[in-house]
């Protein structure tokens, strides 16, 4: 399950810190006390801003007591122990770390310099000859100077275009001659947005690399950024297995021709739209920028000039849209965009402009001594195996010597010969002096890597304090589903019994069992319950009805209680049809199948919610046996002197 909620489920209670010998303790465990001082920090941090009660704090206090019984209860199972905790936490370790691991002053030139590119939009044209990154010296070489070729008849005047169709590897070259349309920061690869950027309109850039192949770009056009916009829309999908649609122009035209009559957009969206994300929304869809949309709906979208004003039917890839401007936004100042601008940052390939400078930093921070003639010790024992695959590091048994050291850590040949058995790859043979080079690189930026993440803790209290919260999140998340979430799940006999005796607490109450109609107009509805009355079925009569317009009659059936549905609510709860209901510029019937007397539900009616309820009687039983297997003790004098502190 997501991280996410294994955090929630533990944020009420955790904020621990390492205790002080000097604070009288407030909670004695067999093992453990929690000291007055924690307390209050835990209590504060997790209610501030609320009038400190009394009651409030008794109430905090027994929850937070079940929260460090549940945690012993998981040390005491082992489950911190297990391969797959162990791995989760070292996953999450490694992502709250990375904000520590970053240059600062590195970052606030990137930062700077994609919101400065943030402010235009590229249009683009490119040509590739894809090369892999790990492609060998000899392919390399060849992909450069087919493109450099490529590059040289277009300079001397060949088409770009047609240049593009003919030699290109991009599969969509063929047909849109290398056009890639509007694009800003972060939305390709950083060396090619960097050379769309420096290149001027009409020129040709130098060739790039990247880690698809070789590309020279084509600049066509330069712009200032449209902003972002809040966009609704209505689609009629032309994928005859998402709409019901027999002509999706016919039924869009009809739809458009509504609004024109001044028919309310969202109505039409949630009765319409076949983009069932957003149909409930009456067709919002989140705020997007240049290069978010397909070019056809983006286009359309921006070229509407007033909010509220909507497109005519626009065509793309997956239907027919109309499209309404709901708020168009310039783009935000770099105080705003820097949040987003970091996260983007941390996940483009610009990291690594960031980590050489961080490795830099490592090194002057702890001290690092190398001795790179221990490296080259290595060159005669490399040989044909290792390129296979099948090097073994027993071919190195004999170097002992100290390859650098970090801080208080000397890494030695040794380690560095079981690092490259680990890492180790079938590969195209190299020079064995330049792949040591290359793989020496690797180890040394993954040891002083190594070397700063586990000073952290040391180094950064609050992220000790915040590794403690997901190491005691996760242990409390795998424990509850395990002895709570699981069993009421997978424990049949229980559940039933629970039903059986709690069956008072899941009734019904009064039911109608009902077919809710709308229609365009009330000539239809006269029409559909004439229909009924003479025996047709629900799918048959919108069928027949809806042959001349999609947009005719709907309906929906079901049993409700009351409040269940509004329009229900409205009429009398009596067989038959109700009377006709205007609402919205629709009209709606009610056509009452049975009035269904209370009656408890079955346990299948309501598994979900008895379920639930069974998860809370088995939390209530558990607490109850762990308070009686744990010794633990308040000392009342330290929490009256708690309670005078926080108020």
């Amino acid at each position: 399950m997501d991280m996410i909620k294994k955090v929630f489920f533990v944020a009420c209670f955790l904020c621990i810190n390492a205790l002080n010998s000097q604070d009288k303790a407030l909670i004695e465990f067999e093992n453990e006390n929690v000291t007055k001082s924690e307390f209050i920090r835990i209590y504060q941090k997790n209610n501030s801003g609320e009038m400190v009660r009394k009651s409030s704090v008794d109430e905090y206090l027994e929850l937070y007591i079940n929260f460090k019984l549940k945690v012993m209860e998981a040390r005491h199972k082992g489950l911190d122990t297990l391969s797959t905790f162990k791995r989760e936490l070292a996953g999450y370790r490694a992502q709250l770390a990375r904000p520590y691991l970053s240059t600062e002053t590195i970052m606030e030139e990137l930062k700077q310099e994609a919101y400065d590119r943030m402010k235009e939009e590229v249009q683009v044209s490119h040509l590739l000859i894809m090369a892999k990154e790990d492609a060998s010296p000899e392919d390399t070489l060849l992909a450069f100077k087919k493109i450099q070729s490529i590059k040289d008849q277009i300079e001397k005047g060949a088409d770009f275009s047609e240049m593009a169709r003919k030699h290109s590897q991009d599969p969509n070259a063929s047909t849109d001659g290398g056009d890639l349309g509007y694009f800003t920061a972060f939305h390709m690869v950083y060396p090619f947005e960097s050379a769309a950027y420096e290149t001027e309109v009409g020129q040709i850039s130098k060739v790039i690399r990247t880690r698809f192949g070789y590309h020279i770009l084509k600049v066509t056009d330069k712009r200032t950024s449209r902003g972002s916009m809040d966009a609704a829309h209505i689609l009629v999908s032309t994928d005859p297995e998402i709409s019901k649609a027999s002509d999706p122009k016919a039924k869009v035209d009809e739809i458009y021709r509504k609004l024109k009559n001044g028919d309310d957009f969202e109505e039409m969206a949630k009765q319409f739209s076949d983009d069932t994300q957003s149909a409930s929304r009456g067709g919002r869809l989140p705020t997007f920028r240049v290069g978010k949309m397909v070019s056809e709906f983006e286009n359309a979208a921006f070229a509407l000039k007033k909010n509220g004003d909507f497109t005519e039917p626009v065509k793309t890839q997956y239907g027919w849209h109309i499209i309404k401007r709901i708020k168009h936004y310039p783009l935000a100042s770099y105080e705003k965009m820097e949040g987003e601008i970091i996260n983007n940052i941390e996940r483009d390939s610009r990291a690594g402009i960031t980590e050489k400078a961080l490795l830099s930093r490592i090194k002057k921070q702890y001290g690092f001594n190398e001795n790179k003639k221990s490296l080259d010790e290595f060159v005669p024992l490399i040989d044909t195996a290792y390129f296979r695959g099948r090097w073994k590091k027993e071919r190195a048994a004999k170097l002992k010597k100290t390859l650098f050291k970090i801080g208080d850590k000397a890494v030695t040949q040794e380690d560095f010969a079981n690092f490259l058995e680990r890492t180790q790859t079938k590969r195209p043979k190299i020079d064995p002096g330049v792949m040591l080079e290359e793989r020496y690189y690797t180890f040394v930026q993954r040891e002083l890597l190594r070397y700063k993440d586990a000073k952290l803790d040391e180094e950064y209290p609050e992220f000790a304090e915040l590794m403690q919260e997901y190491h005691d999140g996760i242990l409390l998340f795998n424990l509850t589903e395990e002895a709570i979430w699981n069993k009421a799940s997978q424990d049949t006999l229980g559940l039933q019994n629970f039903y059986q005796d709690s069956k008072e607490q899941f009734k019904w109450e009064q039911r109608a069992e009902a077919t809710v109609y709308s229609a365009l107009n009330a000539e239809i509805i006269d029409q559909a319950k004439k229909m009924i009355e003479s025996g047709v079925e629900e799918q048959t009569l919108t069928d027949s009805i809806n042959a001349t317009s999609q947009l005719n009659l709907n309906y929906e059936k079901g049993k409700y209680e009351k409040g269940d549905n509004e329009l229900i609510d409205q009429v009398d709860w009596k067989i038959g049809f109700s009377a006709t209901i205007e609402k919205d510029g629709r009209f709606y019937f009610v056509d009452v199948k049975n009035i269904l007397a209370p009656s408890y539900r079955t346990l299948e009616d309501s598994r979900g919610l008895i379920t639930s309820d069974y998860q809370d009687y088995l939390e209530k039983e558990w607490i109850k046996s762990l308070r009686e297997k744990y010794i633990f003790k308040v000392n009342q004098n330290v929490l009256e002197s708690v309670k005078s502190a926080l108020n």
